[in-house]
């Protein structure tokens, strides 16, 4: 096994009532496969356990166990909370420039005053995670670190261990063939609340012309059954595989796997320079390049999409305005092209203020408009009287942050939760004054596609 060492540290961490010694050690492995190391720790850390990577394929990361967690149902506070946590956390860490930093890896659900029952009973408002082991493969470059945070002053016998389950995870993904996955086997599948959706696009669309709001997303779910129990590996290898294009996700917690493929970046912050892109407004892909272009020329052109895309342009812009020293905004929509769906596309980029970071941005920013509505609140007020569901992370931020307050955040659509042998696909679509229920309904079918081809499944429109 051909390995590098970097470096070993040891930081004393935590509040002053909290008091943790943070100890990191890093390698550089050749040959390592993200999703190899991903299914090594299948026996071990399942349940405990993450999957990203960027839309470019320039960053991927791999978490297995959990070292720590900071979660909460804080509401309002809980952007705060997590970042407050973190920096704690963080404060005393001492890195080479040539080593990954520890990261902290999860999501914020889309709504803390949901009540519905359901798949996302027992999740809480903020979920994060700090892995036992980390896989960073970057700039052609393998990392995997081990991060051990306990208030035991002394951890040497239990830093060895990790070392020898370290060293054993790196060969299992190394040198074990990669294993290939069938598709899974649907036995059926169920439109879940399809008739109340259906009103509720239309009741919507009265509130809507009746001005008590200007635009509101409803999203709806389908529920599919197989013949076996699926296991994550299985699953993020068709997603994976089918859709290149977008950022993909898996985020275990205990017997949850939340997972897919977003085309939507919410923010990405790099050396206090930030970026968003306002995704809104959408049309199936065309089956020859002809038919294509013409639909992608029907959507540049459409004044529904193009109003509900201004929407979220003029919402992130104004974030952007309180948060940055300076901010430009693309000056007309393009096309962002996926395998199943092209949409609307205008990337927002600005200098951060000294006083202002990532988690504070995606406090402001979500949800946008393209998830939520506008306003916000009255739009918020509606999906939770007109949804029969509870969107969990679905339409939610979830994505990574490091020592440094570098990161990004994808918005979490085109996904699905997987319990057991059942499978549970989110899809929505922004209501305005002259929506139609049934247009709306063909719009999540092509919504529901990337999920349901990694799934085995067809929906027989």
């Amino acid at each position: 096994m051909d390995q590098k060492w970097l470096q070993t540290t040891e930081a004393e961490v935590g509040s002053k009532s909290e008091r943790f010694h943070f100890y990191i050690e890093t390698i550089e492995v050749n040959r390592l496969s993200a999703l190899a190391f991903f299914a090594a720790g299948e026996s071990q850390f399942k349940g405990k356990r993450f999957f990203w990577q960027n839309r470019e394929k320039t960053f991927t990361l791999v978490g297995l166990g959990s070292a720590y967690v900071i979660e909460n149902n804080e509401n309002d506070n809980r952007f705060d909370h997590v970042e407050k946590k973190w920096m704690e956390l963080t404060r005393n860490i001492v890195r080479e420039d040539t080593e990954p930093q520890p990261i902290l890896f999860g999501g914020f659900t889309f709504d803390p005053q949901n009540t519905e029952n359901g798949e996302w009973d027992d999740f809480p408002q903020s979920y994060f995670t700090v892995a036992t082991f980390q896989l960073v493969i970057q700039n052609d470059k393998a990392y995997v670190s081990i991060h051990l945070i306990t208030d035991q002053t002394n951890s040497s016998k239990q830093f060895e261990e990790l070392r020898k389950q370290r060293d054993h995870l790196i060969h299992a993904a190394q040198v074990k063939e990669l294993k290939t996955y069938d598709k899974p086997v649907m036995t059926s599948y169920i439109e879940r609340n399809k008739e109340q959706y259906l009103e509720s696009v239309q009741m919507v669309a009265n509130l809507i012309q009746n001005k008590q709001a200007e635009k509101v997303v409803i999203a709806r779910s389908l529920q599919m059954k197989f013949e076996d129990e699926l296991t994550s590996p299985q699953i993020l290898s068709h997603v994976i595989n089918e859709q290149p294009e977008s950022y993909l996700f898996g985020l275990e917690r205990n017997g949850l796997l939340f997972f897919g493929a977003s085309p939507e970046r919410l923010v990405k912050v790099n050396n206090g320079h930030a970026y968003s892109s306002c995704v809104a407004g959408s049309v199936k892909r065309g089956k020859t390049a002809e038919q294509d272009q013409v639909l992608g020329q029907d959507l540049l052109n459409d004044a529904k999409n193009l109003g509900e895309h201004q929407y979220v342009v003029d919402m992130i812009a104004d974030t952007f305005s309180k948060n940055c020293i300076q901010h430009k905004v693309a000056k007309k929509p393009r096309l962002l092209k996926i395998r199943d769906i092209q949409h609307l596309f205008t990337p927002i980029e600005g200098t951060l203020l000294p006083n202002k970071s990532i988690l504070q941005l995606v406090k402001d920013l979500h949800p946008t408009p393209a998830l939520g509505g506008v306003p916000r609140q009255d739009a918020l007020t509606i999906i939770r009287n007109a949804e029969s569901m509870n969107r969990g992370l679905y339409a939610a931020p979830l994505g990574w942050i490091d020592a440094e307050g570098n990161g990004e955040f994808a918005v979490a659509i085109r996904s699905a939760s997987l319990v057991d042998n059942k499978a549970i696909l989110y899809a929505g679509g922004g209501i305005v004054a002259e929506s139609e229920a049934n247009s709306e309904y063909e719009e999540t079918l092509v919504k529901f596609r990337p999920m349901l081809r990694a799934l085995g499944g067809q929906l027989h429109e």
